[in-house]
């Protein structure tokens, strides 16, 4: 999905992070009044059809929008990891997705340096510990879920776009909008929503827990993004990961705002 097909255009406060989409259209929301534009190509329209049924391009929606303060909308949806709390029925326990995630780095380099230098003992035991952290599934998912919100931070779309799951079954439910699904049409809202953001950005997020079992965790947290004006902006996310092959990847994505 070209950024191209998501031209950029006048967002309100309200929905300042995605446009909606429907029929083939993109919305131009202003006052809560929808404006069709069309960007999408023709391959993607009968998805944005089903997103969106009996909505026709002739006439404006209107549709209720959040009573939030415009000084605490998010301009932007990038994130700065912080120190996370693991949740689960038994036990609680403090870890940092972001640490996990430079550890597992940390690791594979060292590997590889025992590797070049000939040392298979000490790469053997390395291998071991690796293996340990990312079986370790609740550690795993923060270690995607800091991946993730690394992407966000640094504006890093390639980095988004290997995160994602390549499926139909891929959904970002952005503030203020209904679901987008695809691989494709997901990739190309957030490419959208980037392309007026200058990165990297202050995030601070709070309240993280993670539940996981099998091949299927999530996080959920609470996300302080700080806006051009300086002021702070607050939703509550919830991000789904599913382990394919090995490897963990984001197939839901569902923030919302909610008062300071």
């Amino acid at each position: 999905m070209e950024v191209s097909n998501f031209s950029a255009s006048y967002l309100s406060h309200r929905l300042s992070r995605i446009p909606l989409f429907y029929q083939g259209s993109k919305a131009d929301i202003r006052n809560g009044c929808i404006q069709a534009v069309n960007c999408l190509p023709s391959d993607s329209r009968q998805q944005c059809t089903r997103n969106f049924p009996g909505l026709t391009e002739k006439r404006p929606i209107y549709f209720p929008t959040p009573k939030v303060p415009k000084q605490n909308i998010l301009s932007s949806h990038s994130y700065l990891p912080s120190p996370c709390r693991a949740k689960s029925e038994d036990t609680e326990e403090k870890l940092s997705g972001e640490s996990i995630l430079l550890n597992e780095q940390s690791m594979e380099e060292e590997l590889q340096l025992a590797i070049q230098e000939e040392n298979y003992p000490q790469a053997a035991k390395i291998r071991d510990n690796l293996r340990l952290l990312q079986h370790d599934i609740k550690a795993s998912v923060l270690a995607a879920n800091a991946r993730f919100y690394n992407s966000f931070r640094t504006g890093d779309l390639a980095a988004l776009q290997n995160l994602w799951s390549k499926g139909e079954h891929a959904c970002a439910v952005h503030p203020g909008v209904s679901g987008i699904c695809g691989y494709d049409l997901v990739m190309g809202s957030w490419e959208y929503v980037w392309a007026d953001y200058e990165f990297p950005l202050e995030i601070e997020i709070k309240d993280v827990a993670v539940h996981a079992r099998g091949d299927i965790g999530y996080v959920t947290c609470i996300e302080m993004v700080k806006t051009r004006h300086g002021g702070w902006g607050k939703q509550f996310a919830t991000n789904v990961f599913e382990k394919v092959d090995g490897h963990w990847y984001m197939c839901i994505h569902h923030a919302s705002y909610i008062d300071l």
